[in-house]
């Protein structure tokens, strides 16, 4: 098997195992997505499988500027001209569920961000005026992450009704999932908090109330390193239990920063029975070897879409690949979003 390859998960068939990774853009300033995304998600349908960039699942989960939502009947709305082009090209989408809990700042909706507890994350936030640190943030109620979590199920029907054909729930990385699975920020005692199962806990209930409208994957990076969220070995054994009890159809992996770690997904590749897709530092070649291996069933590529979205057939006919301009990643418009530089495919 290689990266070309069909693969199928439970009679959901993917022509190749080449996916496009969640990939945040800052285009969407008014947070319905337009033409301009329906160009740059149908310039990528050829992967095997597109995985949209992190969508807020309620007004509530808003903390980084220009992203797009889901929560509003002009969303549903723009989201369904995407959907409609992609599949009209035969491409395969799922869109990415976002709540970036503690690590957001009041300008976005009037009041104090909230997470876990109350416990300042201390990471950046990106505001329209530039990046801003975080504060300390309030610590949700119960009745707020039962709502949480029923805004998640809502979110995952507004994708069905926008032609989605799934969800991903984006649990890795600092924001609100990954908040209460980490006891550094979660140092709660009631039963979101507190032992292992209990800190894991809103993460199933969202997997649960997505699963209800149709096909669930999870997003983890149990390799995160930088501040309060560094992974040690104690938290990626808890990792391990998770990953086991896992009840979604596919398990999206970010893996280490220093490159691909071909051990550190064989681990979880022993737990997992679902599809498993990796991502960090691949190219062609290490991406065809981590499949020939049996750890992975398909690979994810951001920074190599960005710039390259024919990406496909450039493995396919082994054609050069453009670097990204790291300048145009976040914000602007056309230019290196759907328009690439000329200099791309020589």
């Amino acid at each position: 098997m290689s990266l070309l390859t069909p693969a199928d998960l439970d009679g959901w068939y993917l022509p190749n195992r080449v996916v496009v990774a969640p990939t945040t853009r800052a285009r969407v300033p008014g947070g319905v997505p337009g033409e301009l995304q329906a160009a740059y998600y149908a310039q990528r349908a050829s992967a095997g499988l597109v995985v949209t960039e992190g969508t807020w699942v309620s007004e509530k989960a808003v903390g980084f500027s220009a992203v797009p939502g889901v929560y509003t009947d002009a969303q549903v709305d723009g989201w369904r001209r995407v959907t409609d082009v992609v599949h009209a090209l035969g491409g395969r989408i799922v869109l990415q569920l976002w709540h970036t809990g503690a690590v957001s700042h009041p300008d976005f909706f009037g009041g104090r961000p909230a997470g876990p507890s109350s416990v300042n994350p201390d990471e950046p936030v990106h505001l329209p005026s530039g990046r801003c640190p975080t504060g300390t943030p309030r610590e949700l109620g119960v009745a707020e992450i039962r709502a949480t979590v029923a805004d998640y199920g809502t979110a995952a029907e507004n994708a069905r009704r926008a032609g989605f054909d799934g969800v991903e729930i984006a649990a890795n990385g600092v924001y609100l999932l990954a908040q209460f699975l980490h006891p550094r920020l979660n140092r709660r005692t009631d039963a979101y908090g507190g032992s292992p199962a209990n800190r894991r806990r809103l993460l199933t209930e969202v997997v649960e109330a997505a699963a209800a409208h149709g096909r669930v994957g999870v997003r983890l990076s149990p390799w995160w390193t930088g501040g309060l969220f560094t992974v040690d070995e104690a938290l990626r054994a808890e990792y391990d239990e998770l990953v086991a009890g896992l009840a979604a159809d596919y398990l999206h992996l970010r893996g280490p920063d220093t490159g691909p770690d071909f051990a550190a997904f064989a681990r979880y590749r022993e737990l997992f029975d679902g599809l498993l897709i990796v991502n960090n530092g691949f190219d062609r070649e290490t991406g065809d070897a981590v499949i020939d291996a049996g750890i992975a069933d398909a690979v994810s590529y951001a920074r190599h879409f960005v710039a390259n979205p024919d990406l496909v057939t450039r493995f396919a006919l082994d054609l050069p690949i453009a670097p990204a301009d790291p300048a145009t990643f976040y914000g602007g418009g056309a230019a290196g979003y759907v328009e690439q530089a000329a200099a791309v495919g020589c």
